[in-house]
């Protein structure tokens, strides 16, 4: 198994180094030949609307539907992430999004940079509660038919999955959190 985070944009080290701690062979995804390399894929928080256009500029947007619908990659996406793997993003500027899980995301739902928290969440099957960053986050408003709601905060999903597709509105990677990490490498 080898886990590729995309690296063009957002927080992909801080994915790198919880995938190093759980030693498992990890790296950096920049071009078609490097998504080509991973079986799965992290796509990290940052600015969705610029990892959107980089991903198709690249035509990677394009690999990973086809790779995903045949059953080849798993996904997991975070905050931004979350956002493109999504079947609708909603909100000023909002990218197109992948359409990889059937669930509608809302940009910067949770406000502006000042408005960030942390929570403790609870996560179906998972023990002990995760730390989650929600930074710029945005917000499941909808999660459709197949979507297992895995976590919620304030009455929202915030982790959900669907099949071999897994999205989290929060950064569990900012405070080293391995809890999530380790569920996406069971899928």
């Amino acid at each position: 198994m080898k886990i590729g985070v995309l690296s063009f944009h957002g927080d992909f080290a801080e994915h790198i180094s919880v995938l190093t701690a759980l030693k498992v062979q990890s790296m950096e995804v920049r071009t078609l030949e490097d998504l080509e390399q991973v079986d799965r894929l992290i796509i990290p928080g940052g600015e969705s609307t610029v990892i959107a256009k980089f991903l198709q500029m690249t035509g990677m947007d394009r690999v990973i539907r086809k790779r995903v619908a045949k059953g080849k990659l798993a996904v997991y996406g975070t905050c931004a992430g979350a956002i493109l793997v999504a079947a609708k993003a909603k909100g000023k500027n909002a990218p197109s999004s992948l359409g990889l899980i059937n669930i509608v995301v809302e940009r910067n739902a949770y406000g502006s940079q000042m408005q960030s928290f942390e929570a403790a969440l609870k996560v179906k099957g998972i023990a002990e509660s995760v730390n989650g960053s929600f930074i710029r986050a945005p917000i499941i408003t909808k999660a459709g038919r197949g979507v297992e709601v895995l976590s919620m905060h304030d009455g929202k999903p915030v982790l959900v999955r669907q099949g071999r597709v897994l999205a989290g509105t929060f950064h569990p990677e900012t405070r080293g959190e391995i809890a999530i990490h380790k569920l996406f490498l069971s899928l």
